[in-house]
């Protein structure tokens, strides 16, 4: 499974594969229970992980290229959880992407990163990612 099939759906917890679409909104998949269900785009947004930026003091840095440095560091750099004070959090981050823009990337755009990290490891979802990405 590629990123560019996983989305971020605003309002709901998690990742989701996008399953089909619709002129007012899309179907999406649940990874775990395969349950499809339509949302209309007139309550929700839809960020699909492959267009996901963070911001740099230079210029942004994809989202595939954090989640691909997390993955490398992880016996180096230990993954907090997404729960963590936000000193630990900044911390964290600036170990893993020291030229982000502090002024733009705030806490929760880190809390979010740590937990989709977290759910893509969980269902064994990110190396399947990295390693669909790289052979593009």
């Amino acid at each position: 499974m590629k990123l560019k099939d996983l989305i971020a759906v605003s309002g709901l917890p998690g990742l989701y594969k996008m399953a089909g679409t619709r002129p007012n909104g899309i179907i999406i998949e649940d990874l775990d229970t395969g349950k499809r269900k339509f949302v209309p785009s007139r309550k929700h947004q839809f960020s699909p992980l492959e267009t996901i930026s963070i911001f740099t003091t230079m210029d942004s840095e994809g989202l595939i290229e954090v989640l691909r440095k997390m993955h490398a560091l992880k016996d180096d750099v230990p993954i907090i959880a997404a729960k963590s004070s936000n000193d630990e959090l900044r911390a964290y981050f600036t170990q893993i992407l020291p030229d982000h823009d502090d002024s733009r990337v705030f806490p929760r755009d880190i809390q979010k990163i740590l937990k989709w990290y977290d759910f893509l490891v969980q269902r064994d979802l990110l190396s399947d990612a990295i390693g669909a990405e790289e052979e593009e």
